[in-house]
């Protein structure tokens, strides 16, 4: 019998299958398909705080030069005068998907000021999450901002939760650190039980007909998994923290490789919105396949079998790799 089974934020999985923080969560319907489907746990849609604090003069600037940025605050904003603002309709809606499945219910959080991070966090573990997101989004777009700064308030965003909450915390990280490595590893230090790698960002689009900025969402596909495999490869084994792979996640083969770089789960979306629900049901049904055929007994078995610290020549995670990929193009003729 094959065994699926992982551990993650100090929860027990029947499988690596998670589905990542989507408008489809925001659906009871839906969450209990996921449920039939496979999916073993299931990270709620996020609670953005400017929802909360639409009564702000700051609103309409943030909203006006950041939501175009944010995948779920696509839908979230449609109408802002006909939404309902209070974090009440959040909250209720955790406590119905707990009554509703039996898989762990992960909540995601996206504040922009310390205090709002806490409250808020809180008040979710309140209602019954078994687990929350941090969904930190911070896009600096002063020339004065440093990098130093912006890691800085990652882990004070994450020290100020962690204090306050009890359940366990993931924090979904971006790409574009300067040094990935550490700034892992302080996010580590301070507590977090999970690193999910990546946030996707969501860059607006010029319409040159009307001159206007605007908002413009694609999809992932399986193209953007090797940038999380790298990292994630080379970050197995190194911390103390669990890892998560999000973004790219289509299909078996895309989730066998998030477990030999050394994730614990396998998080989708973009496939599920593409597919259906149902289309987790076959990626299960590939994995047990795929495990059977190569004698592979458990999911535990092979993760982290082809991290930084497990294979033998560690150049295709470094300055090698990027030689290699130079020389072995050919130019067509």
């Amino acid at each position: 019998m094959i065994d699926l089974s992982t551990e993650y934020l100090h929860l027990r999985l029947r499988s690596p299958l998670v589905a990542s923080s989507g408008p489809l969560q925001k659906d009871i319907g839906n969450i209990r398909r996921m449920e039939d489907a496979g999916i073993s746990a299931v990270v709620m849609h996020s609670l953005f705080e400017e929802q909360l604090e639409i009564e702000s003069s700051e609103l309409d600037r943030f909203l006006s030069g950041g939501t175009d940025s944010f995948a779920e605050s696509l839908d979230y904003f449609p109408d802002m005068a006909g939404y309902n603002i209070g974090p009440d309709a959040y909250l209720d809606h955790i406590r119905r998907a707990k009554d509703a499945v039996a898989i762990p219910i992960i909540a995601s959080l996206n504040g922009i000021s310390d205090g709002g991070w806490v409250e808020y966090a809180r008040s979710i573990q309140d209602a019954g999450a078994d687990a929350l997101e941090l969904n930190i989004y911070d896009l600096p777009t002063d020339v004065r901002t440093s990098g130093a700064h912006v890691e800085q308030r990652y882990v004070e965003l994450l020290c100020h939760v962690r204090s306050a909450i009890s359940i366990p915390v993931a924090v979904k990280l971006c790409p574009f650190f300067s040094s990935i490595p550490n700034i892992a590893r302080q996010l580590d230090d301070a507590g977090a039980d999970a690193l999910v790698l990546f946030n996707r960002f969501y860059q607006p689009d010029f319409d040159l007909d009307q001159l206007e900025v605007y908002p413009h969402l694609k999809l992932s596909d399986s193209s953007e998994l090797p940038l999380r495999l790298h990292w994630v490869a080379i970050l197995f084994g190194r911390l103390q923290a669990d890892l998560a792979i999000t973004g790219g996640v289509h299909s078996s083969t895309d989730v066998l490789k998030a477990m030999m770089a050394g994730a614990r789960v396998a998080m989708m979306t973009s496939c599920l919105l593409r597919h259906g629900i149902a289309y987790a049901a076959g990626i299960e049904q590939e994995l047990v396949e795929w495990m059977e055929e190569r004698e592979y007994e458990s999911i535990q078995q092979m993760q982290g079998s082809m991290s930084y610290i497990s294979v033998p020549d560690t150049s295709s995670f470094d300055r090698g790799n990027y030689m290699r990929v130079l020389s072995s193009y050919a130019l067509r003729r």
